[in-house]
């Protein structure tokens, strides 16, 4: 994340916390006041005895993205659902617009995954061909399989897939390379 360093007009993504279970409640009440929110979510199957029914589900919970100006950014703090902005270094942090955008290419592509808290030891890799192509992550060693996983580094959680085998990366660092804390 880089520091905070705006011009008043500039726009920057920016993660903040909302009350428990009020994800939803935050996205809308952020359209309603006209400011740019990104919820990453997935439409998932649940079965019940009597029903099935399509739910969209959170993928990062109690966390929503928001691309506002500073300006926006303390309009959107006064929303109901809105507790916080995460901050670093006693400033408000922003979010690199590529890790916004490999977690919205990794959602669309509709491949099974998991999300871990922390970051996963490996490789950091830049996909470049197959059905992830140009998606940046982290490869790690699970039950004998490669996994691809995408880290978004500010909210401590990583998502994981198994790419296919004829998934082809560029390695970007080795994991003697990678600073894991």
């Amino acid at each position: 994340m880089k520091e905070l360093l705006l011009k008043e007009d500039e726009r920057a993504w920016f993660a903040l916390y909302t009350k428990p279970r009020s994800e939803f409640k935050a996205e809308m009440q952020l359209k309603s006041s006209g400011i740019e929110s990104y919820l990453p979510s997935i439409q998932k199957v649940s079965v019940w005895s009597d029903r099935t029914k399509k739910i969209r589900s959170i993928i990062i919970p109690s966390y929503i993205f928001v691309y506002t100006t500073l300006k926006e950014r303390t309009l959107a703090l006064q929303q109901p659902s809105i507790v916080r902005c995460l901050y670093e270094h006693g400033r408000p942090a922003r979010i690199p617009e590529w890790e916004i955008e490999n977690l919205r290419s990794f959602l669309n592509k509709g491949e099974k995954f998991i999300v871990m808290n922390g970051l996963v030891k490996g490789a950091k890799v830049r996909i470049t061909g197959g059905p992830f192509a140009e998606v940046t992550g982290i490869i790690v060693e699970e039950s004998n399989q490669k996994s691809f996983a995408v880290a978004i580094e500010l909210l401590n959680r990583t998502i994981v897939t198994h790419f296919p085998d004829g998934s082809m990366f560029e390695v970007l660092s080795r994991p003697e390379e990678t600073l894991i804390t």
